[in-house]
């Protein structure tokens, strides 16, 4: 933070408050970034980032999560996070997708990817794990999927599509219910971007979508971690409830389906920087505990 006094001659002067430490910027070439783009299910180039230490040796031993959201046409980019240093410095790779549905190649590829073509979105963003695990980097048991609120839809329908691809989950304040969603207080402003139960063909691409709609009794699936705030407006809470009971009601796994309820919490927007830190801990530790058996 910086004090700012105007001077007697008109000039501002600028100085440190010193009311926050100053942090520590990883030392440069200590992080490799690499931009590629993969193949999907029907050829279209999929843009996928994936940043790891430097001298990672790619033996598929490295615990690998793999974020995406792809709806409203916004782009994803592996953004700096000290909170991400965590994982990166514990050997980890942080890879971000850009499916059809997010805006990474202009209208066109957010078209590409939303309504009747939304499952362009999950079959995009199953193509950059399988690219991962061929590549090296990883394999199923040490993947994991992570997305939040519209990107509920992308993860949730990868797990459901390709539950042997991934040995973890989470889904934060997630949109898991498509063919109810419309009718909560919030769904009606979002008709435009993923349909209407109202007409038969919105009907359809919503029941696609729709990832609770798609677990069936008996299936392997991957360990999932559901997140929501009880006061979340955008994405009602009811959506976790029922996705973790149906997972855990079908699940042939053994692995754990877990929900975590924030009961102060909302859609995430305004959460303080300790429900921020707290959340982020039990996402970190459930999914390495999933990757390697150890939390730390």
């Amino acid at each position: 933070l910086w004090s700012v006094k105007p001077g007697a001659d008109g000039r501002v002067a600028v100085t440190d408050s010193r009311l926050l430490r100053p942090g520590h910027a990883p030392a440069a070439g200590r992080y490799v970034v690499r931009e590629v783009l993969v193949p999907s299910h029907d050829g279209a180039k999929v843009p996928l980032a994936i940043v790891h230490r430097a001298g990672l040796k790619l033996d598929g031993r490295a615990p690998t999560l793999l974020w995406g959201y792809a709806s409203y046409g916004m782009t994803d980019e592996p953004w700096y996070s000290a909170t991400r240093l965590a994982w990166l410095e514990k050997g980890g790779v942080f890879a971000v997708a850009n499916p059809r549905g997010s805006g990474a190649f202009g209208e066109d590829w957010y078209r590409a990817g939303k309504r009747e073509t939304k499952p362009n979105s999950w079959k995009d963003f199953i193509a950059t794990g399988e690219y991962l695990v061929a590549q090296g980097y990883t394999t199923p048991a040490r993947l994991s999927a992570w997305g939040g609120s519209a990107g509920g839809v992308l993860v949730g329908r990868a797990i459901t599509e390709r539950p042997d691809l991934f040995g973890a989950a989470v889904i934060s304040v997630g949109a898991l219910d498509m063919v109810r969603a419309e009718l909560e207080p919030n769904g009606p402003p979002n008709i435009p971007e993923f349909g209407s139960v109202a007409t038969e063909d919105g009907f359809r691409a919503l029941l696609a979508m729709s990832s609770y709609h798609q677990v069936h009794d008996g299936v392997r699936y991957p360990a999932v971690l559901l997140t929501h705030g009880i006061n979340d407006a955008r994405v009602e809470v009811w959506q976790s409830l029922k996705m973790a009971a149906r997972l855990r009601q079908a699940t042939a796994s053994g692995k754990p389906v877990l929900l975590r309820l924030d009961f102060d919490g909302g859609h995430g927007i305004g959460a303080t920087r300790a429900q921020q830190a707290a959340e982020i801990s039990d996402v970190y530790a459930f999914l390495r505990w999933q990757a390697t058996g150890s939390a730390r």
